[in-house]
């Protein structure tokens, strides 16, 4: 079986270029890891990105897409796989994958990172959680993260599911 690794990125382009230099860099070190990189599918924002620089280094790209949003769909997929939802995507996103990685991105990001969390918290998701803290974007949700531990409500060893990282090269080196 192969190595499969989820990003959850952005499908904005108008945001600061050193999210998509990172998001090139990141599908880089994972195409030279040997892991097929799972997305979004689309070919916006920094998906589009890793989009690009997984054709560019020859790696395997599968993108999991909501039919309703297929016209957003990077047109030189490895496979596409289209689902009915978003919440079918992703669970698809997910499947068989050993790391999942949350570069900078919106709110959509926000819950695919949470959500993967919880199932991990839950014993249902058994792969590694990187969160790439680029330029401490993700500094509030660490602040956030140590509030529910403060307070009793999540665990430092659940809190502790997710690693944060603050440079493409230190996600490279925590890859499974």
């Amino acid at each position: 079986m192969d190595k499969r690794a989820v990003v959850f990125c952005s499908s904005i382009r108008e945001i600061d270029p050193a999210y998509h230099i990172a998001a090139r860099q990141v599908a880089d070190a994972l195409c030279k890891a040997g892991y097929t990189v799972v997305t979004g599918g689309s070919w916006r924002g920094t998906m589009g990105a890793i989009s690009e620089e997984v054709e560019r280094c020859g790696g395997s790209h599968v993108g999991i897409i909501p039919i309703f949003m297929e016209r957003y769909a990077y047109d030189r997929l490895t496979e596409k796989v289209l689902t009915e939802t978003m919440s079918e995507r992703k669970e698809k996103m997910r499947e068989g994958c050993s790391v999942a990685i949350a570069l900078p991105g919106g709110i959509g990001t926000l819950d695919e990172l949470v959500e993967t969390h919880v199932l991990a918290k839950l014993g249902q998701f058994d792969g590694k959680i990187l969160v790439l803290n680029l330029k401490g974007f993700y500094d509030p949700l660490k602040t956030m993260y140590q509030h529910y531990v403060d307070a009793g409500m999540l665990s430092k060893k659940d809190a502790d599911l997710v690693q944060f990282v603050d440079s493409v090269e230190e996600l490279a080196a925590n890859l499974v």
